[in-house]
């Protein structure tokens, strides 16, 4: 079996690229392949934004990577100078910055692009979406 990781650059109502990336895990785990981490850069960080709010008739997206990271243990990396520029920030930024609440929250992480070179380097495949 292969050992992939994702890049996901596309926010989560951008067309269906980050629903795409969501099934690939999810079909990649069922056919017993392995997801070293998935890694949400550019406009891809809006997908760990908790305060997005869909029609009750869409799926959730956002609630749909929670389960799913915690579920299988999987690295949600979401790169922290993307995420700030967007308005994606965890609590301690938003602490540093007098801000009044924050968006980015567990399982979700900020971290820096170097650990998406690591998931290059341990990956079979990186697919981006």
């Amino acid at each position: 079996m292969a050992a992939f990781s994702l890049l996901v650059t596309h926010a989560p109502f951008e067309q269906q690229y980050a629903f795409s990336a969501y099934r690939f895990v999810r079909s990649a785990l069922n056919l017993g392949h392995e997801i070293k981490g998935v890694f949400f850069y550019q406009a891809g960080v809006q997908n760990a934004n908790r305060f997005q709010a869909g029609h009750s008739d869409e799926f959730d997206l956002y609630a749909a990577w929670v389960e799913l990271g915690t579920q299988f243990a999987i690295p949600l990396n979401v790169c922290v100078t993307a995420a700030n520029r967007r308005g994606v920030i965890n609590k301690q930024d938003a602490i540093e910055n007098s801000q009044q609440g924050f968006n980015l929250a567990e399982p979700f992480a900020e971290v820096g692009l170097g650990s998406l070179v690591e998931l290059m380097q341990v990956s079979d495949r990186v697919i981006q979406f």
